[in-house]
């Protein structure tokens, strides 16, 4: 038997292991494991568990209910969303929701992950250190003897941060927007739901550096990705995916939909989301307003960008089509003389042209 500090710590597993572990052959043999949320809320009721992952994917719309049943269900356990990149935005809403005066989960990680990174996460989450004994491993209980301290758990914090956000400006770097991509536009085809990829740069940028220095041309691009996280809703994704060219990913939120949103998705493959267009014409606005003081006394408005904007199922099947048409809108915007974001499929259609 495995015992922290004195205690022995059980945990229980809910959904479809295969969808958040890159060794869940392995899990039976430590874990109580339950595919069935219905089931998992039965067992987390019997037993005193003291950590609770949940598996996201397949949960969609059903998750919050389910979530505030487990609390009911067992009040002490530490719940863990097991999350992929497409359900992130989901997962830090639940984390920050609230149901009987606690978060409805208490943390949530990227997945896929290993079995034994759970377990340490667990181990410091319920306030256990290293330097436990070490024991036989039994079915429901914690049978790895790894545990990380406080500052182990923090470099590894750094290093995921490091693997999916970009350093200067704090969006998601290029490998996150592509993964989440493909994975957003798997679940859009599988719901029938909507993507719209929005690529664009900064205008002139090169003109910045050369004429204020690298560093106001690291404002500028700051500034930027300030406005661009201001003028998107909560769910969407924004990175910066080299030098001034960055990409946006506006989706379907089954969580929010508002009303109307169903006949518009049924008239997907007819015309790009409303949703997607009016953001994009408040961020072009938001630009027009910025104020960089380090480009001088006419630093005010000299911000445009050049961008286009591409529609899952419209004007793509995969995340690489759909970045391929939004480069090509991109383009074209740029030829066409700049400080205009094009939408893929109509020639010559330009955002502020649309009312």
């Amino acid at each position: 038997m495995k015992r922290l500090n004195g205690k022995t710590h059980k945990i229980l597993l809910i959904g479809d292991i295969s969808k958040a572990f890159l060794d869940a052959g392995d899990i039976a043999k430590f874990y109580e494991v339950h595919s069935d949320m219905p089931d998992g809320i039965t067992v987390a009721a019997k037993n005193n568990f003291t950590g609770i992952g949940v598996v996201m994917a397949g949960t969609s719309g059903k998750l919050r209910s389910a979530l505030k049943a487990l609390r009911e269900a067992n009040r002490d356990a530490k719940i863990i969303l097991l999350a992929r990149m497409c359900e992130e935005p989901a997962a830090r809403q639940l984390v920050r929701g609230t149901y009987d005066g606690r978060s409805l989960a208490d943390d949530y990680l990227i997945c896929p992950i290993h079995l034994s990174y759970l377990e340490s996460y667990m181990s410091h989450l319920v306030g256990d250190r290293p330097g436990v004994s070490q024991g036989v491993a039994v079915k429901g209980e914690i049978g790895l003897a790894t545990t990380i301290d406080t500052r182990t758990k923090r470099k590894i914090e750094l290093l995921e941060k490091l693997a999916t956000e970009d350093d200067l400006t704090g969006l998601k770097n290029r490998r996150y927007i592509w993964e989440f991509s493909r994975q957003i536009i798997e679940r859009a085809r599988e719901e029938n739901g909507r993507v719209t990829l929005l690529v664009f740069d900064i205008d002139d940028f090169k003109r910045y550096n050369d004429a204020y220095g690298h560093r106001a041309g690291d404002e500028v691009l700051k500034q930027a990705a300030v406005l661009m996280r201001r003028c998107c809703r909560q769910h969407d994704v924004v990175g910066r995916i080299g030098g001034d060219e960055f990409a946006a990913v506006f989706w379907d939120d089954p969580q929010r939909q508002p009303a109307g949103t169903e006949a518009e998705r049924r008239s997907a493959m007819a015309d790009h989301p409303k949703e997607a267009i009016f953001i994009a014409k408040r961020f072009v606005r938001e630009l027009g307003k910025a104020e960089l003081p380090l480009l001088g006394p006419g630093g005010k408005g000299v911000l445009t960008i050049s961008g286009g904007l591409a529609s899952f199922p419209r004007d793509g099947s995969t995340a690489q089509e759909l970045f391929q048409r939004a480069d090509e809108g991109l383009l074209e915007a740029k030829r066409s003389g700049k400080n205009r974001i094009y939408l893929v499929g109509k020639p010559q259609s330009n955002i502020a042209d649309i009312q």
